[in-house]
């Protein structure tokens, strides 16, 4: 199959727009760091996400809550200085946004401008509507992410399965709308049923990526490390390892440290 990917040289929200127009699955993965995002374009991915997931994976916190706007735009704009490809959307951390829009719009301009992305990320539906329609205005494509919100695990308690109950599963659904009507270019839907993700991808015209919400979406995200078998704690039913690099670099380390101790490296033709 010819992808649309593979003939494009910037992946923009239009592209996007196309591609879940004509059927082609958009995949997605996270970045916090110049190499690996260098990697990533390489390999033609559709979207780098610089998730504030990098409270867990980078900074070693249990939720996502703790990172600052100033540590997102460090590693937004490592992401997006080795990213020429692939579009690069940078989540807007907690308490960036939520109840003042115009700190929002302060937040966004300055993610835009100090990173190089292409667009935000925020969670949450009717409740940040003001704030998103804000940031909108000023011409920042913002993608909205809807289901289990991990900035709001205090709320939720838990972070169980979402929208299992039908008064919260139409939630859901009034808050795509919502984000569509909005002018979001596209939503991530993590932790939700697979049936109500088909339906809302299906009522939806912008592309639906979902995280452990099926296969009926537009598209799919995972985070980098927990995908490459280096987050080794995190182990998820919708997680699929596609590599146990975790393992190869504990065995490397532990090569090296035998080499050091035993004098083994550096030899005679590693030194100058």
């Amino acid at each position: 199959m010819a992808y649309l990917q593979t003939d494009i040289s910037k992946v923009t929200t239009r592209v996007l727009q196309s591609m879940k127009a004509q059927g082609e699955k958009i995949a997605m993965l996270t970045a916090y760091d110049f190499s690996m995002a260098a990697l990533l374009d390489k390999a033609k991915i559709d979207v780098i996400l610089v998730g504030d997931s990098a409270a867990n994976v980078m900074e070693g916190y249990n939720t996502t809550l703790p990172i600052t706007l100033d540590e997102m735009i460090v590693y937004g704009s490592s992401v997006a200085r080795a990213s020429k490809r692939a579009l690069v959307v940078v989540d807007m951390p907690f308490g960036t946004y939520q109840g003042n829009s115009k700190m929002a719009l302060a937040s966004a301009i300055r993610i835009m401008k100090e990173t190089g992305a292409d667009a935000v990320k925020m969670e949450g539906g009717e409740e940040v509507l003001e704030s998103i329609s804000r940031i909108l205005s000023a011409g920042i494509p913002v993608m909205g992410h809807l289901g289990l919100t991990p900035q709001s695990i205090n709320k939720f308690g838990t972070y169980a399965v979402r929208a299992t109950d039908e008064q919260e599963a139409e939630q859901v659904v009034r808050d795509a709308h919502i984000l569509e009507k909005a002018g979001c270019f596209a939503i991530v839907l993590e932790k939700v049923p697979a049936k109500l993700a088909a339906r809302i991808a299906q009522e939806i015209k912008i592309p639906i990526i979902g995280i452990g919400a099926g296969a009926g979406v537009d598209g799919q995200v995972l985070v980098l490390q927990d995908m490459l078998g280096i987050t080794q704690q995190f182990k998820p039913r919708y997680l699929r390892l596609y590599g146990t690099f975790g393992e190869g670099i504990c065995s490397a380390v532990r090569q090296y440290i035998d080499d050091v101790k035993t004098e083994s490296f550096p030899n005679d033709k590693e030194q100058y």
